[in-house]
């Protein structure tokens, strides 16, 4: 979705500087998000809500972003990536002030819900338009770098977490905590953007798009469906892994948001390192030992029994998601003519679960806490794992061998 990169050899320099900017922007949008899943326990608390009423609470972020993927495309082609970065991180950082507004300044929970659909949009759309841009940075340097700006984006809710910890430990209100990060992230991104300088806007084809098409095309729609099941891996953690420690474990507000720390580190270490696991083993394997150490991860967290232990099955619940929505993206993207397409349709489908997943594990969790709702994830990952093998790259021809540059240890 960008135009075509001229033939003349880009400088060096430049390409550094758009990369680097690329990187902060992605860090600073995992900030965003990250600060706002660490104060989810405060907000509940705040607000009085009950495990159901919290689930569709967080269903109005859910909402935003789900909009964001339908309109995010539209968005970036006629502003372009920095433009649509820039607009909608002005959106993050307005959901941002009203929803720590509405929660700690003057206590609402409609205008808590209005903050979160705003922060939920403006996140969306600008994760798809900062991908514009990285796409683009890869395309220039010749060699696969997408994967570093994935994990700058975990470093940045890892970061966001330790944060937030710090903050419910010195007493700090939700309000001014979540205010003070909408600043330093629009002012950090409004800067990090200004290189972007190599997504341009798209050519348009005269063709058509081809999504009605992909939506009848059979792997396409088992990848979306995988992909749904491992996102509500990841996104059941984001919303409620603070929330069920400190309930299930009399952990405190603060302890709590440790505990999402630890989930998103261990999956930001599994993004890092992941990359040469499956260039050494490819997906399917790959994919089939993480999906096992999800499994595995959340019924120890669940039934451990202790704390430590308990935070142990975190740790193995963030590795074993790390890769699953990044190589779902990478199979719908594998046919270059049919990647927009296809990634459009398994991206809705995949978003899907960012909108069941709050009020599926609430309404479970007011039944038999949410703690124990957690289960709901491996019962969904145990037959998932029948999916996987669609994630295998089809065949491809032996007359375009990989491109490698000096220093580079795989192709794309």
């Amino acid at each position: 979705m960008s135009t075509p990169l001229a033939e003349t050899k880009p400088d060096p320099a430049a390409v550094r500087v758009t990369a680097i900017g690329v990187a902060v922007t992605f860090g600073l949008n995992g900030v965003a998000v990250a600060s706002w899943f660490a104060r989810v326990p405060a907000a509940r608390d705040a607000l009085g809500l009950g495990a159901g009423a919290l689930g569709l609470l967080l269903l109005a972020m859910s909402a935003g972003a789900t909009l964001a993927m339908l309109t995010a495309g539209e968005v970036t082609h006629r502003l372009g990536p920095r433009r649509a970065v820039w607009v909608s991180t002005a959106g993050v950082s307005a959901g941002l002030v009203v929803t720590g507004v509405a929660i700690g300044a003057w206590p609402s929970v409609p205008a808590t819900a209005v903050g979160l659909f705003v922060l939920g949009y403006g996140t969306g759309v600008c994760n798809v338009a900062m991908n514009v841009e990285a796409a683009a940075v890869e395309r220039v340097v010749g060699r696969t770098v997408m994967p570093r700006f994935h994990a700058v984006w975990s470093l940045g809710t890892v970061a966001a977490a330790g944060l937030a910890a710090s903050a419910a430990w010195a007493g700090v209100p939700v309000t001014a905590h979540l205010a003070g990060v909408a600043v330093v992230v629009l002012v950090g991104t409004v800067v990090a953007a200004r290189s972007f300088r190599y997504g341009g806007d798209p050519v348009g084809a005269k063709g058509g798009s081809g999504v009605l098409a992909a939506w009848r095309e059979p792997r396409t729609l088992l990848i979306g469906l995988l992909v749904l099941v491992l996102a509500f891996t990841e996104g059941t953690a984001n919303d409620w892994v603070a929330v069920a420690f400190v309930d299930g474990y009399s952990f405190g507000p603060a302890a709590g948001a440790v505990v999402f720390g630890v989930f998103v580190a261990t999956m930001t270490f599994g993004r890092v390192v992941g990359t040469l696991a499956l260039d050494r083993w490819g997906r399917v394997p790959v994919l089939v030992v993480t999906m096992v150490l999800a499994i595995a991860g959340v019924a120890v967290a669940v039934l451990g029994g202790s704390p430590a232990v308990a935070v142990a099955g975190v740790a193995l619940w963030g590795l074993g998601t790390s890769l699953g929505f990044p190589v779902g993206m990478s199979a719908a993207a594998d046919e270059k003519s049919r990647a927009a397409a296809r990634v459009s349709v398994v991206a809705v489908i995949g978003y899907t679960a960012f909108l069941a997943g709050p009020p599926v594990v609430g309404l479970l969790g007011d039944q038999v806490g949410i703690l124990r709702a957690l289960l709901v994830v491996p019962l969904l990952l145990l037959p998932a794992l029948a999916l996987v093998p669609v994630m295998r790259p089809p065949t491809r021809s032996p007359t375009h061998p990989p491109t490698r540059l000096p220093g580079s240890t795989a192709s794309r």
